[in-house]
């Protein structure tokens, strides 16, 4: 028992420590001395951070798509920056998608739009009229070619 103690001790110290000695108990299946509540934690927070990841990716998907079709003042400015930022949001997510997370991005999309809503219309300070519902399905917003058609605009498809 002094021994988990020291090595739940070491979690608060150098948790980087804690961590490379938990694989190592893990990888040699010595199960009996793993400190099972704050790995529990560590696994719970990695899931947390997969999640919070995908929705801050694709909350910047949707407020550059929202600006790039609706901020018709500022268009011809910033289409180009806009359409590299959808872009290489888009990349990240692919990279980090997996089912559990779409489905996860499927159940939070409203509240992903509000809050991206909320920080476009600060940005523009709501002088644009942005939709109130998402505009977007979940597939146009990850695939990585697709751009709505603007009025006005030169561009279709990235």
């Amino acid at each position: 028992m002094a021994v988990l103690t020291n090595y739940q001790q070491l979690y608060e110290t150098d948790d980087l420590q804690w961590l490379e000695e938990t694989i190592s108990l893990l990888k040699n299946r010595q199960f009996e001395s793993l400190d099972l509540d704050n790995l529990i934690e560590e696994l719970e927070d990695l899931g947390s951070e997969k999640r919070n990841a995908v929705v801050s990716l694709l909350d910047q998907v949707i407020r550059h798509l929202l600006l790039l079709e609706y901020w018709e003042s500022e268009v011809t400015n910033n289409s180009i920056h806009w359409q590299g930022e959808i872009y290489n949001f888009r990349l990240q997510l692919q990279d980090k998608m997996t089912k559990t997370l779409y489905n996860h991005l499927v159940y939070k999309l409203d509240v992903i739009y509000g809050r991206a809503l909320k920080a476009v219309n600060i940005k523009t300070q709501k002088s644009v009229d942005f939709p109130e519902k998402c505009p977007y399905s979940l597939e146009e917003l990850l695939d990585i070619e697709w751009l709505p058609i603007c009025k006005g605009s030169t561009f279709s498809s990235l």
